[in-house]
């Protein structure tokens, strides 16, 4: 990040503020449709330590966040029988903006515009450092795990499958 470059102030970032979690943003060239493939080369990070903010939703439209490694897909069966529900299927991106109040590719699990359940990759959790979007597309925030885990309170699960 160059010294003219200041981090943006994000919803993201004021809920990381007001809870005093300790982070450091990091900004980079965002590409359409690049995901964490772009922004684990352009900060020179391990893809599976970048965690995407993937909005879904339940057969019955409920919607809810998956805190997923970049390098893991999620299987929504594994996370539907997890949950109890039939179906699990990701948002359309307007629907995504709409319930996140953040624009795809900028979606941070951090001050949502409406409350929903959150639930995490267990192997995220032991991770030594993650970088998670800081609620702007091409602005990550590198923090501390247990630090999501504290602020965020979410369900833990284990569907991480291999990209295809």
């Amino acid at each position: 990040m160059g010294k003219e470059e200041k981090p943006p102030v994000t919803a993201a970032t004021r809920e990381l503020a007001k809870h005093g979690v300790a982070y450091t943003p990091h900004l980079y060239a965002y590409e359409e449709k690049g995901g964490t493939a772009v922004s684990s080369r352009e900060l020179g990070v391990d893809e599976h330590c970048v965690i995407k903010t993937l909005v879904m939703e339940t057969e019955t439209k409920a919607p809810l966040v998956v805190l997923m490694h970049g390098d893991r897909d999620v299987s929504t069966k594994n996370l539907a029988r997890a949950l109890g529900v039939k179906t699990i299927s990701s948002c359309k991106p307007k629907i995504a903006d709409k319930h996140s109040g953040y624009q795809v590719g900028g979606t941070s699990p951090f001050g949502l515009r409406r409350a929903m359940p959150i639930h995490l990759e267990r192997s995220v959790a032991a991770l030594e450092r993650i970088y998670i979007n800081g609620g702007k597309r091409g602005f990550l925030v590198a923090l501390a795990p247990s630090e999501l885990v504290r602020v965020l309170k979410p369900t833990l699960v284990d569907v991480a499958i291999e990209k295809s």
